[in-house]
């Protein structure tokens, strides 16, 4: 389905972002509830399993989330053993970088605890530094991306760059004038901030696998399709299909 296709929608403006984050925040801050996980358990999983298979994890590679929200995927590569120090999300809404922020020192407290807890010998948890993952408010598609300390000097410094659930959000914005979605400036966006050799992973709902290929894959982003993650299919009315689209393009 083209950007263009799909019809403009809440789930497409900061506005409700923010206050889907705000509430989560809330409910954070009495409960301890961290609130929803985009797409669900399962595509963290899958997205990980495919960083480990793919990227290891020393020396450790540079990862960046677009659209981090409460940092769920983020937090789950920590504890899969990548370096929180070499993590950043941006995310454009301010609440959803507090929300990530407040649960990493979180994590971290209960992971430090339990590791003072343990036998001695025993080896702490990947997660008691899961407040040294770099959280940022920034709009992707406007904003330059913070570099972290002892990146190379440029733009196009990640070796991994993670979307789940993003471009789609995106995509429901509302067009412009002349007709253009916010989401048409997107691939240029992510081409240009992977490192040369490294990788792009989307996690997609709005999207089929080849939508993305065509939108992503192509001399402007200078990506190329690398691997893709199955996904249970589905039958209906003679047609077949996933609910979602995992694809991993590599920068040439």
């Amino acid at each position: 389905m083209s950007s263009s296709d799909l019809p403009p929608s809440k789930l497409g403006t900061k506005e409700h972002w923010d206050e889907v984050y705000s509430s989560e925040l809330a409910n954070f801050a009495e409960i301890g509830d961290e609130g929803e996980v985009w797409f669900g358990e399962d595509s963290v999983e899958k997205m990980v399993d495919w960083a480990l298979e793919n990227i290891p994890t020393d020396p450790a590679p540079y990862i960046l989330e677009v659209g981090a929200g409460n940092g769920n995927l983020l937090f789950a590569l920590c504890e899969a053993g990548y370096a929180p120090e070499n993590m950043c999300g941006v995310d454009y809404s301010a609440d959803a970088v507090k929300l990530a922020k407040t649960i990493g020192k979180s994590k971290a407290a209960s992971a430090s605890s339990e590791g003072d807890d343990a036998e001695d010998g025993a080896e702490s948890s990947p997660l008691s530094k899961a407040d040294k993952i770099t959280f940022v408010a920034c709009d992707f598609l406007q904003d330059e991306v913070p570099i972290l300390e002892g990146t190379e000097s440029g733009v196009a410094v990640w070796d991994l760059v993670l979307d789940k659930g993003t471009f789609d959000a995106i995509a429901l914005a509302e067009k412009d004038e002349s007709g253009r979605s916010p989401a048409d400036g997107y691939p240029a966006r992510i081409g240009r901030v992977v490192k040369p050799g490294g990788f792009f992973l989307i996690t997609s709902c709005n999207f089929t696998e080849e939508e993305l290929k065509a939108k992503l894959a192509n001399q402007e982003t200078g990506l190329k399709y690398h691997s893709r993650i199955p996904w249970p299919t589905f039958s209906f009315g003679g047609h077949s299909g996933n609910v979602y689209s995992s694809v991993a393009f590599q920068k040439e």
